[in-house]
């Protein structure tokens, strides 16, 4: 399982070529987070767009709302099935392909992914982070 730490995308000579980071949006935005590309379909509560900072909003690749509907019905009783869901939603999606291909023409070394929702290590950017990683590896 993927927690909040960070992915490494790395080429076949183990040099750095992008890492994937993840962070709540009510976390101040850093200086270190790269790219900042909020992952929400549904913009966080209480959060002024000025302190959000996000480079890209990316609603495409969020939950669909019927999925995240069923996860917030009962967080914990649902993840395995919600992830698995997910991650097959997210398998067949061009806007993932699409994402990786901004990121990649955005630069640098870092792209940070922004959520709302309250756990850290369960939530669907956990999931998009590591579909976003094995994207960023399949490219050239």
């Amino acid at each position: 399982m993927i927690g909040p730490a960070s992915l490494r995308i790395v080429d076949m000579k183990e040099r750095l070529v992008m890492e994937v980071r993840i962070k709540r949006a009510y976390e101040a935005p850093s200086v270190d987070d790269g790219t900042r590309v909020l992952v929400d379909a549904i913009y966080p509560r209480g959060v002024k767009k000025e302190d959000l900072r996000c480079d890209l909003w990316t609603k495409d690749v969020a939950p669909p709302s019927q999925l995240r509907r069923f996860f917030h019905k009962d967080p914990d009783g649902n993840w395995d099935e919600f992830a698995a869901s997910y991650g097959r939603f997210l398998e067949g999606n061009p806007a993932l392909e699409a994402l990786a291909k901004e990121i990649l023409e955005k630069g640098g070394e870092r792209v940070t992914l922004v959520y709302g929702f309250r756990n850290p290590v369960r939530n669907h950017a956990v999931i998009l982070g590591r579909e976003l990683k094995r994207v960023l590896d399949s490219m050239p």
